[in-house]
């Protein structure tokens, strides 16, 4: 399906577009260069974004003109779009430029295709977004912590971006960017970009990156947001309520960027500041450039989860910094990042402490693998036809995890820390596929030995997973694996004084498919785990009493459900109690939580009930 601009009275020159049809514009993706976007690159990109913008709460719209500055010569400039409404589009001098839209499926939505003489240097489109914006969340005032206004925030990745900015929507593809933006008095706008500390009297921002970024990593969020100081470098927003907690929370966050520094270079993105988002928002966190998106589900009071902050973070190297050229490459961003978060916790907390994660990382890692057919625990996936988003789990974090730890056991840690430091400074701002890795580790780093015994294309190209991985080993974790064994046989209840969250969450996952309903109201009893104010001890116990069918955590299990957005839990438990029968339950809830979730925590559920 196809509509042609209005007012474009050119219509010749479409006779030339006709006949010679660029390649890749049908939807098959093996013509392509990435089989998420229909962009025309290399043939010409996008280098610099100007971005003029008014967020329209009242309609829900985001109403805006975005200029691209280009590279290269072409007749044609074909960019991504998903649900946009393309008002006009002009070049450098003002000019009309030809267009024609075309939608192609669901997953990736279309293109526009724009018809330019080979002097255009810019291109300048008028569009708004439409209520089908997938990477959007209008959130009213009543649903806000402050219930004061409203707020709107985006999650771009993977291939969201095109939802509300036509562009080149691919991973491989960077530019630097400025923007403008108008928004509500009373509210400030932030972005992955140069930050105001305060808000504007006249409700208008202006933003610059002088990195270049994919656009998966562009971001806007938009709301009563404060903001608190760390450091010199580092400070956290969030909505007045929650700014106290979250930075005592956070208060270790220089910390961390000098660890992370220490590790494997300096930190090349100026400042890192924090935005504590709504209960809504879909993930732990999201690494955009200069301001990390994280779920109010990580500030536990006790610091316990703050290994994701570390994770975003190390995402400014892995991810950020180097990037994976496309979503089938997807471990390369978050393996490594694992990887590099377990080294920042281990520098901070002690390799206990890290063993500890290690350890998690690998029973998720084994339930994944036990759960999902053998195609998809391949570490370089196959994404065509499919949703990238699909390349979200466990095998492309915690296998990739695992792969990069046993390289370092192999090697040596002294010579894996030299060889992915360079690994970071030689590729910084570039996007690389798996192979392009593969090569560098080759020629880097390992001998044609090691990679014989450490099956090197094994671990990358086929399913499951090696037995020479470096598998984690836990005393602390040992201990509690004996408290289980004495609850179980003798009832004694654990001795918990000095156990960490990852301890408790630990102890209950190894109470699944062995516990009973007596054995969680003895618990319960103890350890108030029903009242747990941290999130991932709530969701292990919850779990535990779906399993069991302890319905005195029924009303918590709702309430939890209905104001928390973060798929990580949210999924799980839905489809626990639709498996254990409780279908009609679970539809209830999902119908009164419905409206409080970003468009990806809602489809996702959504499909459960198809």
């Amino acid at each position: 399906m196809k509509r042609i601009a209005a007012g474009l009275l050119l219509f010749f020159a479409f006779i030339s577009f006709v006949a010679c049809h660029p390649p890749g514009l049908d939807s098959n993706p093996d013509t392509m260069k990435d089989p998420h976007s229909f962009a025309n690159f290399p043939e010409v990109k996008v280098v610099h974004l100007d971005w003029n913008a008014f967020v329209d709460f009242t309609q829900r719209k985001i109403k805006a003109t975005a200029t691209w500055t280009l590279s290269g010569q072409s007749e044609h400039l074909i960019l991504d779009k998903n649900g946009l409404r393309i008002l006009s589009v002009r070049d450098q001098d003002g000019n009309l430029l030809p267009f024609e839209e075309h939608d192609a499926d669901s997953i990736r939505g279309g293109w526009i295709d724009i018809q330019m003489t080979k002097d255009v240097t810019q291109v300048s489109i008028d569009y708004e977004t439409s209520d089908r914006a997938g990477a959007l969340q209008w959130l009213e005032a009543p649903q806000t912590m402050g219930k004061r206004h409203p707020i709107l925030f985006t999650q771009s990745q993977a291939i969201l971006a095109r939802t509300w900015i036509p562009c080149m929507d691919s991973p491989s593809i960077r530019f630097t960017y400025k923007a403008t933006v108008r928004v509500p008095l009373g509210t400030i706008a932030l972005m992955s970009a140069s930050n105001p500390q305060k808000k504007s009297p006249d409700g208008t921002y202006t933003f610059e990156m002088k990195q270049p970024i994919p656009s998966y990593l562009m971001a806007l969020a938009v709301g009563d947001f404060e903001f608190m100081e760390i450091s010199d470098r580092a400070g956290v927003y969030a909505e007045p309520d929650m700014l106290e907690s979250a930075a005592r929370e956070f208060s270790d966050l220089e910390k961390m960027i000098a660890a992370a520094e220490s590790l494997y270079g300096p930190y090349l993105w100026e400042r890192y500041d924090l935005l504590v988002m709504p209960p809504s928002f879909p993930f732990g966190g999201m690494e955009n450039p200069r301001l990390t998106f994280v779920t109010p589900t990580i500030i536990a009071g006790d610091k316990s989860l703050t290994s994701l902050v570390a994770h975003e973070l190390a995402h400014s190297w892995s991810g950020n910094l180097v990037t994976n050229a496309t979503w089938n490459d997807f471990w390369l961003n978050e393996g490594f990042t694992v990887y590099f978060e377990l080294r920042i916790m281990e520098q901070l907390y002690g390799p206990e402490y890290a063993e500890m994660l290690a350890q998690l990382s690998f029973n998720e890692l084994q339930q994944a693998l036990n759960t999902l057919p053998e195609n998809e625990t391949i570490l370089k996936a196959d994404l065509k036809g499919k949703n990238p988003d699909d390349a979200v789990g466990p095998i492309a974090y915690e296998k990739g995890y695992f792969f990069l730890r046993t390289v370092e056991r192999k090697v040596g840690r002294r010579y894996f820390d030299q060889f992915l430091r360079a690994y970071f400074d030689e590729h910084k701002f570039q996007s690389v596929t798996t192979e392009d890795f593969l090569s560098y580790l080759r020629k880097r780093l390992l001998k044609r030995k090691d990679w014989r015994e450490l099956e090197i294309d094994r671990w990358i190209y086929e399913p499951g997973l090696p037995e020479n991985v470096s598998k984690p080993l836990s005393t602390r974790f040992s201990v509690v694996e004996s408290a289980v064994t004495a609850l179980l046989t003798m009832k004694v209840l654990p001795v918990t004084k000095h156990w960490s969250a990852h301890e408790y969450i630990y102890f209950l996952q190894q109470l699944s498919g062995r516990a009973n309903k007596e054995i969680l109201a003895r618990l319960d009893s103890a350890f108030q785990f029903t009242r747990s104010p941290n999130a991932e001890i709530l969701f292990a116990w919850l779990r535990l009493c779906i399993e069991q069918d302890y319905t005195q955590a029924t009303p918590v299990l709702e309430n939890f459900l209905i104001n928390t957005g973060r798929r990580k839990f949210v999924l799980p438990l839905y489809k626990q109690l639709i498996e254990r029968g409780q279908k009609e339950m679970a539809l209830q809830i999902f119908q009164k939580a419905g409206t409080n979730y970003h468009p990806i925590t809602y489809s996702s559920v959504k499909k459960l009930f198809e």
